[in-house]
C-alpha cells in the first residue's frame, strides 16, 4: 500500500505474502493565521523535521515536532510528521494514536484516514483500513490514492476469504487458482510469489 507523508494525499500497495506497503502522506494547516514571520519559522522547522525523518533520525524529528506542537498544539502538519517518523520507526500503536488525535480534531481530513489504512493493514486489520479509507473517499471524492489503497485492502481481504475457503474444503478447485492470481497481482515487480499450499484432506 502507498503511504502519504503530507497531510491532503496518501497511497498504498501491498503484497499479500509480506505486511503491506501501504502509502501515506504529510500535510495539513491550522484555521488560525501565523504572523509571516511565525509562518516561516513554523515551515522552517517543519522542513529541518522532515529532513531528519528522511534520515531516518527519529529522535531528533521527533524533538522539533514535540517543541512546535507545544507552541501550537491544534496545528495539525507537526503532529501528522511526528505520526509518520513513529510509523518509520516501528511504534505502531504510538502511531495510530496521533492520526487517531488528529482526526478527532480534524475529522475531515483524508490524510490521516489514508495513513491509518496503512498502519492497520500492517497489522493484518484489514475491515479497520478499509472503513478508513471509505471514509477518506467520503471526504475527498477525488482522492486517488485512497481508490489504490482500497482496491489493495479488497485483495488483501479477498485473499483472506480464499484461503479460508482452502482450508475449509481441500477438494476446492477454484479458490486456489484465484488466490494464486491475486497474488500474482499484488507482489511486488520481481518478486517471487510463494506457491498455494493446498492442506491435504482430513482423515
Amino acid at each position: 500500500m502507498r503511504r502519504l507523508a503530507v497531510i491532503s494525499l496518501f497511497v498504498l500497495s501491498a503484497a499479500l505474502c509480506a505486511p503491506p506497503a501501504l502509502a501515506q502522506t504529510d500535510h495539513t494547516s491550522d484555521p488560525r493565521e501565523l504572523t509571516e514571520a511565525g509562518r516561516k519559522a513554523y515551515a522552517e522547522s517543519l522542513r529541518s523535521a522532515r529532513a531528519l525523518v528522511a534520515e531516518k533520525k527519529y529522535p531528533e524529528a521527533i524533538e522539533i515536532l514535540d517543541k512546535l506542537t507545544a507552541e501550537r498544539p491544534r496545528e495539525p502538519q507537526a503532529r501528522f510528521l511526528k505520526g509518520l517518523a513513529l510509523a518509520d520507526s516501528g511504534k505502531t500503536d504510538d502511531a495510530i494514536a496521533v492520526f487517531l488525535g488528529i482526526l478527532g480534531e480534524y475529522p475531515e481530513l483524508p490524510e490521516p484516514r489514508n495513513n491509518l489504512a496503512v498502519l492497520y493493514a500492517q497489522k493484518g486489520e484489514y475491515e479497520l483500513a478499509r472503513s478508513q479509507l471509505e471514509s477518506a473517499i467520503a471526504a475527498a471524492p477525488d482522492y486517488v490514492v485512497a481508490y489504490e489503497n482500497l482496491g489493495d485492502i479488497h485483495a488483501q481481504l479477498a485473499a483472506v476469504n480464499y484461503e479460508r475457503a482452502i482450508s475449509r474444503d481441500t477438494r476446492n478447485k477454484s479458490a486456489p487458482a484465484k488466490l494464486k492470481l491475486v497474488r500474482e497481482v499484488l507482489a511486488p515487480p520481481g518478486a517471487a510469489t510463494p506457491p498455494v499450499v493446498v492442506p491435504p484432506p482430513a482423515k
